[in-house]
């Protein structure tokens, strides 16, 4: 089923994604979790894609598998950064081959090597370029990118910020799924300065459970997120304290996730790391609300 389809139905539910392994040999285990998350009947599921396109192939295989096995919905990431036109063609009909109906179109994180590498080289430096050749490539995707409620770490405002996700959405893109955040007033506002600047595809915010004080840092590096007090509070409290730390984060994820119900949002999409059983949790704590 195409995303836009699923939107259509105006139901309120949860989305998960996994990452596929970095080599062969963790593959079942990978996949493994992945169904049981699907198992959950989750709106849909995202597959993400490595950096610099290292587990392309496991990205593909994982989706096609969750698509013709379990029959949930799924998204399969493709990043462009470190791709030549010709890559991203071959991996555009490699989806194709596969029956993938659901992108998610993105210009990737830059490695190391790449952010030392000389930019004038690379055959696409933002996502927008992407979605115009998948768009010209005529296949029939339902083509979805990302975004940032609190400005991406590389735009000089978030008025700038805003202007190129309506120029993704004026290349083709259906929807936007929001980097994670752990402030909703923060998603409210970015939502509402969006819709205002003409940006009306469907916007999903994402949620991480943070079920480890080890993962914090790695958020903040990652999305650049405000952390509110209740948050550091907690974390400064339960961090010390594996299991209550996983308990507490897993009930602040819920905490947001009703609230955005609450204000009108149908889906929201969960990063849970390939966790079954927090995605489990979580599901749980809104089953009546979705049901």
């Amino acid at each position: 089923m195409k995303l836009s389809e699923l939107f259509k139905q105006n139901k309120q539910n949860i989305s998960f994604e996994v990452f596929p392994p970095k080599t062969s040999t963790s593959f079942d285990n990978v996949m493994n979790a992945a169904k049981q998350i699907a198992s959950l009947h989750p709106a849909f599921m995202s597959v993400t894609y490595g950096a610099g396109g290292g587990t392309s192939q496991y990205t593909l295989d994982i989706a096609k598998n969750l698509k013709d096995v379990t029959k949930v919905p799924t998204l399969a990431h493709l990043t462009c950064v470190s791709s030549s036109k010709e890559t991203i063609r071959e991996r555009i009909q490699a989806m194709r081959d596969a029956g993938i109906e659901n992108v998610l179109a993105l210009r990737g994180d830059l490695t190391p090597e790449l952010e030392a590498s000389d930019r004038s080289k690379w055959d696409y430096r933002h996502a927008t370029e992407l979605m115009k050749d998948i768009k010209d490539s005529g296949a029939d995707f339902c083509m979805g990118g990302a975004c940032y409620p609190e400005i991406h770490p590389e735009s000089p405002n978030q008025k700038e910020d805003i202007k190129h996700l309506k120029e993704k959405q004026d290349a083709g893109c259906e929807f936007l799924t929001t980097q994670m955040f752990f402030d909703n007033n923060l998603f409210f506002s970015f939502l509402y300065k969006a819709r205002e600047a003409g940006v009306t595809v469907p916007i999903i915010p994402g949620i991480m459970p943070i079920t480890k004080v080890e993962q914090v840092d790695r958020a903040i590096k990652l999305s650049g997120s405000f952390m509110p007090h209740r948050f550091k509070s907690l974390v400064d409290h339960f961090g010390s304290k594996p299991e209550a730390m996983k308990q507490a984060g897993i009930a602040y994820a819920t905490d947001q996730i009703i609230d955005l119900f609450a204000n009108g949002i149908k889906i929201v999409h969960v990063y849970s790391m390939n966790k079954p059983d927090v995605a489990a949790k979580i599901m749980e704590n809104v089953s009546e609300i979705i049901k």
